[in-house]
């Protein structure tokens, strides 16, 4: 199969480059998740979701209703990963990895990220966490996501990103991404992202850190999408570590 995009890569990497890196860097501190807009234009949202039906580019297939995962379906993809899909998990990592790391500072974990997410997969390998993450999710009306965290293994990073890669309004309504953050002492806090096609939304997989009096605590972060009413949703999931 040829799997060369129709939307340039380098394009990619530029609007990547063009995003107010501030000002989402600043939104992941303070509220665990920050949207990048118009992260890809509709013609290679258009192209990512048709490769739904393409077998040979996914490793497996999973029934969310048969795992009690919700309603709905994804598959992960299989190495070589699509260039697009390739292109975001190795370009958006210079951005978010010393994000990475200031967040583990803060939170007393030993764990640093190096510079590339090359070197980062090589330490996922060796520890056995060799089968690739990147997801692409369908959604029919009456599907939803449960509130989880994509956990694979040992390495965890603690950032991942999604792309809404259909029209809300047009192709579905409902289906919005949904955040909870489990608060010390307090009543989980929720939070629902607005996304057209083509945003990215980049949030906490697990936990971040929260400057208090007492200093910094963690914050536990789920994620999850409520029920799509009509139509049909397509999201692609970029997790930067590898599973077992």
């Amino acid at each position: 199969m040829n799997r060369t995009p129709a939307f340039d890569t380098t394009a990619l990497e530029q609007r990547l480059h063009a995003c107010d890196w501030t000002a989402a860097l600043g939104e992941l501190d303070t509220q665990g998740h920050a949207r990048l807009p118009s992260l890809l234009p509709p013609s290679a949202c258009r192209e990512l979701a048709a490769l739904y039906l393409d077998d040979a580019v996914f490793r497996s297939r999973v029934t969310m209703e048969r795992h009690g995962f919700g309603r709905g379906e994804y598959r992960y993809f299989a190495y070589p990963l699509p260039m697009l899909v390739e292109t975001l998990r190795r370009a958006a990592w210079p951005y978010l990895a010393p994000l990475a790391n200031r967040w583990n500072e803060a939170l007393n974990l030993a764990t640093r990220y190096p510079a590339t997410h090359a070197d980062y997969l090589a330490q996922c390998h060796a520890a056995g966490q060799r089968r690739p993450t990147p997801l692409l999710l369908q959604y029919g009306a009456g599907d939803y996501n449960c509130l989880h965290q994509d956990i694979y293994g040992e390495h965890v990073f603690p950032l991942q990103l999604a792309v809404l890669l259909s029209v809300p309004g047009v192709d579905f309504d409902g289906g919005e991404f949904v955040l909870t953050e489990q608060r010390p002492r307090m009543q989980s806090r929720v939070r629902v992202v607005p996304l057209q096609q083509g945003d990215a939304v980049v949030f906490a997989v697990n936990q971040r850190p929260v400057h208090g009096q007492r200093g910094n605590h963690r914050v536990r972060m789920r994620h999850g999408v409520s029920t799509v009413r009509t139509g049909r949703r397509h999201v692609l999931g970029v997790i930067f570590h590898d599973a077992e």
